[in-house]
């Protein structure tokens, strides 16, 4: 079936999406092929760029179950994309029957097959929002039913903030998420960064700006820490996303920098 047929309203088969990409990077099949196109241009860049996607799925699944160990029945999921194996739900409810999960996005298909995925779930929804306006995400519907804002809430940035601008202020967009929950609630993102590998980051950058519907900005470990103001970083810290408390399944390459992005878990100050 061409690409153009059967699109959620919105979708455009002519334009990489973000979502898109990294669905085609995790090896799923809601992508196209101006997608996957993209995707084979990015390994051209980084031939570590499927490895890395996976990485960073890793990161996810290591963290939500940190967070339910330590107490988080609530999780918001900001740019959540696609689904695919080891969602932010799967993942809690197997660990906590009734965790509750809203996830996040503005993509069409990712919101699409998001609700086809969640229509029998009841502690999970999907919120169709740009997540550079926090007041109508923490305003939405399914945000005010499933997120009791009395009891810690955990919001997941996971590859998200590059996409943010340094004009579209990311430091101050977590910040107004960081300030509408309790005290006692966590961050958990991720973030690509050009601090040790910055030709390659500058090369994906410009991929990004002239194939994908939104640009990239790779950022220092410092200006990444910086995001995490008024968190409190647990162990490891922020490091490269294989490092962060790997299991034994999880592959750590010799050089961590190969993947390069940073990944790190902040637990609100009070």
């Amino acid at each position: 079936m061409p690409d153009s047929e059967g699109l959620p309203p919105g979708a455009d088969p002519d334009k990489a999406s973000v979502a898109r990409m990294y669905d085609a990077m995790l090896g799923g099949q809601h992508n196209f092929a101006i997608d996957r196109e993209a995707v084979a241009a990015f390994t051209g860049i980084d031939p570590q760029v499927r490895p890395l996607a996976r990485a960073n799925r890793a990161f996810l699944g290591r963290a939500v179950r940190f967070l339910v160990d330590s107490g988080v029945r609530q999780f918001i999921d900001l740019g959540s994309g696609i689904p695919t194996q080891g969602n932010v739900h799967e993942v809690a409810q197997a660990a906590s029957p009734g965790a509750r999960v809203v996830y996040v996005d503005n993509d069409p298909v990712a919101v699409a097959h998001s609700a086809s995925l969640l229509g029998d779930n009841p502690d999970a929804d999907i919120v169709d929002a740009d997540i550079r306006r926090p007041a109508d995400v923490l305003s939405s519907p399914q945000v005010r039913k499933l997120i009791d804002f009395d009891q810690p809430v955990a919001v997941l940035m996971i590859t998200i903030l590059h996409f943010i601008t340094p004009e579209e202020n990311p430091a101050g967009l977590v910040a107004a998420f960081r300030d509408a929950l309790p005290d006692g609630s966590w961050l958990a993102l991720t973030h690509a960064t050009d601090q040790d590998r910055p030709d390659t980051a500058a090369a994906v950058g410009q991929l990004y700006r002239s194939r994908a519907t939104s640009p990239v900005t790779a950022r220092s470990h410092d200006e990444i820490l910086g995001l995490f103001d008024g968190f409190d970083l647990v162990d490891p810290g922020l490091v490269y996303v294989p490092l962060w408390r790997p299991g034994p399944d999880d592959v750590v390459p010799e050089d961590p920098s190969q993947y390069w992005v940073y990944a790190g878990v902040g637990r609100k100050q009070r």
